[in-house]
């Protein structure tokens, strides 16, 4: 069945079986579910996990807010057949569930660098900049000298672990950049991005920090090739384009340089990335585009190839994992924020399910009794759910109940701004129509749903976003929290540098005894029975 086919389930077959699902769903149903999970709430407390976190495996997906997690769940279910609503994403199971406040320090609607900084580096910031305190300013290398912060991704390098990233963005983007540079403009890409003038005071491009800084970690998976490539460098997959850089610099080959050559891998396609084996690879890097990766419903027309998020996850756990001290990995849906901006709700909702994938494969390769897995987003989007469509009507379909005040029908998905706020026009005049989209496939993967106010880049939301956690101290997410707490709650459930967890000698276990009392207990009976 094809990709455009399963996006839009046939209404018939939905509202079939809406009615015979939702006339079995009487009180009996769902008192029987409340119960359930009313017990599983009541047998939390004595099940919390408050071990140390050997590993952690962060999750974000750039621009997830909570309306495209709720239509992501839809679609999943009704791809498979179902009506939608009933269905359970992989981090809905998790144990805590909390909600972020993205502002930052000047916005109340973030940019992606700042938030990074949050939630990778424990402070807020302000817009457009990323691993730098309050004192950063948009633009200014002088304003950045001193007020560098460190992600804890950088702090558990420090601590002996295994470290990686992975990315569907430019690795060089403003997420995963945040992970190991200090910039005030998140465009400094490449040192051609920079102003002579601000150069002269110092700062280095993003590009020039992965080698600075970003070369302690263990795995690197994204895009961004012309980033750390020069002018003089003809892309290995487009001969046709070149990479960016003027310093006459190859920071791949700077990169590949600090580790150690027989257990180093650099990769760029499909087939070189699934012959690394992890087993006989430490040091991986791997970038599949020369700006940022496809889109998951687009990575078949890519000739050279490329993993999914969920391969790159994958492949990533598999070489740290070797690690005896543990790891921290960092991966990002980023394109879901990608779609979004566009007005495109279809790929926002594919790549957010393919990042789903990317949580089921960390599950299965993991231990909740060591390992904290966190599933967040920085910001939301605009899109909003409404009307009043009947149980099942595909999410990406129109209202199917009725139609506006202008007597036209309209999508149940729809965005505040963006591109899709196009007016009728008649000859080369406005007429203040919104499109009829009657006999338009809404579900087509090209599709731009409607907006309210056009805009050539659909904006990010200021609403909260969700935090879902599992394993050790997962339960530390319990309200509503500052962005910037989330990293804290990792450095404190690793040890990173909040040291009273890290003494396993006082720390509560799993079913919540004392490990002291234990081995005491056992020291005294070994000497009586002697």
């Amino acid at each position: 069945m094809g990709l455009t086919t399963r996006l839009l389930v046939p209404v018939a077959c939905v509202l079939f079986l809406v009615g015979g699902r939702v006339q079995s769903q009487d009180a009996t149903f769902w008192n029987d579910q409340a119960k359930q999970t009313l017990q599983s709430a009541l047998n939390r407390e004595r099940t919390l996990n408050k071990n140390v976190a050997k590993n952690v495996v962060f999750f974000l997906g750039d621009g997830m807010g909570v309306s495209t997690v709720t239509a992501a769940r839809i679609l999943k279910g009704q791809n498979m057949g179902n009506p939608g609503e009933e269905t359970v994403l992989k981090w809905e199971e998790f144990s805590s569930v909390a909600l972020s406040k993205t502002y930052g320090v000047d916005k109340q609607v973030v940019s992606s660098g700042s938030s990074a900084t949050a939630f990778f580096c424990g402070v807020k910031a302000n817009n457009n900049m990323f691993g730098l305190d309050s004192r950063g300013r948009d633009g200014d290398c002088a304003s950045s000298i001193g007020a560098a912060v460190d992600s804890f991704l950088i702090l558990a390098h420090r601590a002996g672990k295994s470290t990686g990233f992975a990315t569907t963005s430019r690795v060089t983007h403003a997420t995963p950049a945040a992970l190991y540079a200090h910039t005030p403009k998140r465009s400094w890409e490449n040192d051609g991005d920079i102003p002579t003038e601000e150069a002269a005071k110092g700062c280095t491009d993003i590009g020039a920090q992965l080698v600075e800084n970003g070369h302690v970690f263990d795995v690197v998976l994204g895009g961004g090739r012309r980033e750390l490539t020069d002018t003089n460098e003809t892309d290995p997959e487009y001969p046709d384009e070149v990479g960016q850089r003027t310093d006459g610099r190859n920071i791949i080959e700077e990169w590949m340089g600090k580790k150690a050559a027989d257990r180093t891998k650099y990769v760029w396609n499909l087939e070189q990335f699934n012959n690394a084996d992890p087993a006989e690879t430490d040091a991986l890097l791997g970038l599949f585009e020369p700006s940022h990766m496809h889109f998951e419903v687009d990575r078949a027309g890519d000739e050279a190839g490329e993993p999914s998020i969920a391969e790159m996850t994958a492949k990533a756990i598999k070489i740290l994992q070797k690690d005896p001290h543990g790891y921290f990995l960092v991966i990002e849906g980023a394109r879901i924020d990608h779609a979004h901006h566009g007005s495109n709700a279809a790929r926002a909702l594919t790549d957010t399910l393919a990042m789903e994938e990317a949580v089921i494969k960390a599950m299965e390769l993991t231990n909740e009794e060591d390992t904290l897995v966190i599933v967040t987003a920085d910001h939301s989007h605009t899109m909003s759910f409404g009307a009043y469509p009947l149980r099942g009507n595909p999410i990406l379909g129109l209202y199917d109940d009725g139609e506006g005040s202008d007597g036209m029908p309209y999508t149940t998905l729809n965005y505040a701004d963006g591109p899709g706020g196009e007016i009728e026009r008649d000859s080369y005049n406005a007429v203040g129509r919104r499109r009829n989209l009657t006999n338009v496939n809404t579900g087509d993967i090209d599709f731009k749903q409607s907006a309210i106010v056009p805009r050539s880049s659909e904006s990010h939301a200021g609403e909260d976003v969700a935090i879902y956690a599992n394993g050790p101290m997962a339960h530390l997410f319990h309200g509503v929290h500052e962005q910037n707490y989330i990293a804290h709650v990792v450095r404190y459930a690793a040890c990173l540098d909040y040291k009273e967890h890290c003494d396993m000698s006082s720390a509560p276990s799993r079913h919540g005894f004392n490990l002291r009392l234990i081995l005491v207990t056992v020291f005294l009976s070994v000497r009586f029975w002697i």
